[in-house]
């Protein structure tokens, strides 16, 4: 009899003991955890939701941009180095390109609506490039021509107070011709980009004063500046010209372009150009592999490469 009371007392204890931890420690899987009735799939385990937020995230497949129109205008730097810059530009993804320089010219020779003589023709001014190419960036290559041979200048002197008004003026102008003809067409207005010029031998304030008038655009515009005349310019003196620069170690790697570790950039007989082949009275591109050209293609090409994502 009493084995038989001592047993029922321990049954009792038991039970009490499990009650307390079942009280205690609350349901082994939470309401959250638990699956819903009917549903097969197993509870969802803490364990899961951390190995979960430790896995690295699947990386996105980068968006296809829209192809890029690009169309170079200018002057005689832009005559000698337009196919170097569509070489480069060509090998960028997705790219077009198109180059309509004239040599001698200024800005006031690419707009309409002007009744004086130009040097460049009605199909080939900038507005009407616009309409027809129909780029998504305009490089635009102006060392600042202000000589007999660009009468729509109305014989302005250079570097004189009229002449920086003027070609301030003339920037502002080919900027609105540009955005009006994107307008007809009906497309977004292309992005532009303005050319930093390298030294002038003869005038070095007057570049410094182009250069500015196109810095002061710019950020007003919404346009892009590529510093090519840095590229061609000595380090520390971005101002001073001179005819050769240390060479790069891409030049010390190319034949003919590095001689007593120095490049040139300018034939003996001209500080203007970079083309090392003799100038000839029919204006066309480089024949020949030139440094500066290649300095000044490559600095051209990286700003319209980073304005297109890479």
């Amino acid at each position: 009899m009493r084995k038989h009371i001592a047993a029922l007392l321990a049954l009792g204890l038991v039970g009490a003991v499990l009650a307390v931890g079942y009280l205690w420690a609350g349901p082994s899987t939470s309401a959250r955890e638990r699956p819903e009735a009917g549903d097969d799939r197993p509870a969802y385990l803490p364990g899961e939701a951390r190995d979960a937020a430790e896995e690295e995230p699947e990386e996105a497949e980068p968006a296809e941009r829209d192809p890029a129109r690009v169309l170079y205008i200018g002057d005689s730097l832009a005559m000698e180095t337009q196919d170097e810059l569509g070489r480069r530009v060509g090998e960028l993804d997705r790219t077009t390109y198109l180059s309509a320089p004239y040599s001698g010219t200024t800005l006031c020779d690419y707009l309409e609506g002007r009744d004086v003589e130009s040097l460049v023709p009605a199909n080939d001014k900038a507005a009407a490039l616009v309409r027809s190419f129909r780029p998504t960036v305009v490089v635009l290559q102006f060392w600042g021509n202000s000589w007999g041979y660009t009468p729509c200048m109305d014989r302005i002197g250079s570097g004189t107070p009229e002449y920086y008004a003027r070609y301030t003026a003339d920037a502002e102008r080919i900027t609105e011709q540009i955005r009006g003809a994107a307008e007809e067409n009906g497309t977004a207005a292309p992005r532009l980009v303005w050319v930093l010029q390298g030294p002038d031998a003869m005038a070095p304030d007057r570049v410094r004063r182009v250069n500015a008038v196109y810095e002061e655009l710019a950020p007003r515009t919404d346009a892009l500046l590529s510093d090519a005349g840095a590229a061609v310019s000595r380090p520390g003196a971005r101002y001073t010209w001179t005819r050769t620069l240390p060479c790069t170690q891409e030049e010390r790697d190319t034949p003919g372009y590095c001689e007593d570790g120095r490049t040139p950039l300018h034939r003996e007989d001209d500080l203007l150009h970079f083309c090392l082949a003799p100038t000839t009275s029919d204006p066309k591109p480089c024949p020949r592999p030139s440094p500066g050209i290649d300095r000044y293609t490559a600095a051209i090409t990286a700003t319209v490469r980073e304005h297109l994502g890479g």
